[in-house]
């Protein structure tokens, strides 16, 4: 029986400033989940032929007019962020309009950090992202 050879990546692009792929998404009258999925997908470079899992991929995502975002149904008002702040019974919890109030940017960033996959490559891949209100 002849040895196991290791098997080869048939094609795998190298990591070059040449090789970046930019995005230009307007946020106007675009659905929060609906974008932010929109976003992680081009993040992970899913929509290319040489997407790999365990590649960060080479896209960069820039997206303006964020403060003209909707969001559907009553979540402006019953969607609740938390945040622990480390102390014992220091949950906080602020609702959607009090979020996109203070800073749109933030909402539209926690929606795409929680659709990228949870592994080491989700920190690369949001930074990535760039964001204008």
């Amino acid at each position: 029986m002849p040895p196991k050879l290791p098997l080869l990546n048939l094609f795998s692009m190298k990591k070059s400033p040449h090789n970046k792929v930019e995005y230009t998404l307007d946020a106007t009258d675009q659905i929060l989940g609906r974008f932010a999925v929109e976003i992680a997908t081009l993040l992970q470079g899913k929509n290319l032929p040489t997407y790999e899992p365990n590649q960060a991929g080479n896209a960069i995502v820039k997206v303006t007019n964020i403060a003209k975002m909707k969001i559907s149904g009553n979540k402006a008002k019953d969607k609740v962020y938390y945040h622990h702040t480390g102390y014992m019974g220091h949950l906080k919890e602020k609702s959607y309009e009090e979020m996109f109030a203070k800073d749109p940017t933030e909402v539209l960033r926690m929606a795409v950090y929680n659709m990228l996959p949870k592994n080491r490559l989700r920190q690369v891949r949001l930074n990535r992202l760039k964001m204008k209100a």
